[in-house]
This record gives structure tokens, sequence and C-alpha cells, in this order.
């Protein structure tokens, strides 16, 4: 007779999505780790803040290598848009970090 348990049928993994949820909390996901709809729709909007969080770094340095001064309205917005962008990015650098297995010395 055999006592081992039966393994896992599929490990569960949670995700922390690129948005809040209802309340203002952070979103999270359990899956299985395959591609669900969910999932990919988070990659996507990673994606799109990625290349937004690009998009305003690059005018942000247009605005500050310009001839002529930014008014003080240019620069509160542009502060907004690169704090906006920089909390994106650092919400997908700590979902990434979340699916990345530790590190075990010797592999």
């Amino acid at each position: 007779m055999n006592h081992e348990p039966a393994p896992p049928s599929s490990p569960s993994h949670v995700r922390l999505l690129p948005w809040n949820g209802p309340e203002g909390n952070p979103a999270l996901l359990v899956t299985d780790g395959t591609a669900s709809r969910l999932s990919l729709l988070a990659d996507a909007v990673e994606a799109r803040q990625t290349e937004t969080a690009a998009t305003v770094l690059r005018l942000s340095r247009a605005l500050l290598e310009a001839e002529t001064p930014a008014t003080a309205d240019e620069y509160h917005f542009i502060t907004r848009r690169l704090a906006e962008c920089l909390t994106d990015a650092l919400r997908i650098c700590e979902s990434r970090a979340r699916r990345i297995p530790p590190y075990v010395d010797g592999e």
C-alpha cells in the first residue's frame, strides 16, 4: 500500500496586478501559472505602462533641455506624470520580483 501523499495538481502563484482593487487595495491574481485572460491583460497593461514611461521620460528630458525655460505649470505637469510612471514601474518591478524563484547557492 502506498502511503505517500499525492502531488499537488498544480501549484498556485499569486501575481500582483498593475491596478488596484475596488477599495484601492493592491489587486492580486491567484493562478496556476498558465496564461489566463487576466494574466495576459495584466501583461498588456504593464507593457503599455512601460511604453508610456519611456515617452514621458523622453518628453521630460526635452522640456529640461529646451532653450526657453518651461513654465511652472509645465514643470508641475511633467513632475506629476513622472511620479505616476515611477509608481507604475515600481509596481511592475514588485510584481515581477514576486514571480522570480529565490536564488539557491550552487544552482
